[in-house]
């Protein structure tokens, strides 16, 4: 099918599917974890207002879960990419939380953690360093009670109320010295989510990262491994040198994962990755290949993925998720362009023509003429037919 895709410079241009879809792969073993943070799929019929009220279609979310699964991707869920704080409260994540985890429980081997955070805690008031630990506990027992391990997403609440490292430190000491088993911190940072700034206590990065690395090296039993969300390799590489032994790192850089997964002179991340919901089975294949140690398929697997990834996550990079959901909704795993909180709106047409041109050369379109008949009904909502 022949589209005709904005561009950029204000044209159209006549475009058609030029690759051919990755053929499935068998899962294979992996020499890396790898987490998947996973959407969550609206209803569209929900009688509802999107911007203020949370209406989930739990099949298709569930369902997109086992997708996961069935490639040998773990599930990181209730997270950023779920929209968490941008539409989706701690009533539904924690609802969510306990729909996933039970549906993992009838699979072998199925891997799965959960965020925990602070968000139900009122964001017009500034809430004492007390309030956050009482808040975080709550959601941290919730998880627990439910049989899950705990993702320590970073507060909002917290870099509101801390007046320095001092206070994260204590967060975070008490925190992590009564997890029931070892938790993976993450670093969020204000690229996605400008009220996460200055975490850890100061905006200088260097700072930052000596005070997140002496509150792991104080816990280093309780402390899976920490996710870190700058965008950046140099610093990621630098700190991932840095941990303690036991410690993993996680990848939470979207504009750089391939490489930062490979790895260099004996050191690797591992991967929490929002980027994986989309391009889940190029990441699983890829995977397999570094695992049969085949670095070759594994970068011509995953490297053609990375310029659609960086535009997916390009500034403002809180809005990915729209990205993400829009790419779902091509390869049918849903049947409709809807999302939480109407984010289905946060990026322009010119951006989903060019994510798809991308999607299309990193061989990420499942079924290339669905994909295109489903393009073809988003531009002609916009007005290009």
């Amino acid at each position: 099918m022949a589209l005709r895709l904005p561009t950029a410079d204000g044209r159209i241009e006549e475009y058609r599917i030029r690759t051919a879809p990755l053929p499935p792969a068998a899962p294979a073993p992996f020499s890396r974890i790898a987490f998947s943070a996973a959407h969550v799929v609206a209803d569209p019929l929900a009688d509802a207002d999107p911007w203020t009220a949370t209406a989930i279609d739990w099949e298709r979310t569930i369902a997109f879960r086992h997708h996961l699964w069935d490639l040998g991707l773990g599930v990181a869920e209730a997270m950023d990419t779920a929209q968490r704080g941008m539409g989706l409260g701690w009533r539904e994540a924690e609802e969510l939380i306990r729909r996933s985890l039970d549906a993992a429980k009838g699979r072998a081997g199925a891997l799965i953690a959960c965020g925990a955070g602070t968000d139900h805690l009122d964001p017009a008031v500034t809430h004492s360093p007390d309030a956050v630990i009482a808040a975080y506990e709550m959601q941290f027992e919730a998880i627990e009670r439910l049989g899950g391990r705990v993702i320590m997403m970073a507060s909002r609440a917290l870099a509101r109320a801390a007046k320095g490292p001092e206070d994260y430190a204590r967060v975070y000491d008490r925190l992590l010295a009564q997890a029931s088993q070892p938790v993976i911190v993450h670093w969020l940072g204000d690229m996605f989510d400008p009220q996460l700034a200055g975490y850890w206590g100061t905006r200088d990065l260097d700072a930052a990262t000596a005070t997140c690395l002496a509150v792991i090296a104080g816990h280093v039993s309780k402390v899976d491994g920490i996710k870190v969300s700058l965008l950046s390799k140099e610093r990621e590489i630098a700190m991932r040198r840095q941990l303690p032994a036991g410690v993993r790192m996680y990848t939470g850089d979207d504009f750089n994962y391939a490489e930062l997964i490979a790895g260099e002179n004996g050191y690797h991340s591992d991967a929490l990755l929002g980027i994986f919901d989309a391009i889940a089975p190029a990441a699983a294949a890829a995977l397999g290949c570094l695992a049969a140690g085949d670095r070759d398929g594994f970068d011509t697997l995953l490297a053609p993925t990375v310029p659609l990834s960086r535009h997916i996550f390009k500034a403002p990079t809180w809005f990915y998720k729209t990205g993400i959901v829009y790419l779902a909704y091509l390869n049918g795993f849903q049947d409709h362009f809807r999302m939480i909180g109407g984010q289905e709106s946060a990026r322009s047409l010119v951006h989903l023509a060019e994510l798809f041109r991308l999607a299309d050369a990193a061989r990420v379109l499942a079924d290339p003429d669905l994909a295109s008949e489903r393009m073809r009904l988003v531009l002609a909502l916009g007005g290009v037919r």
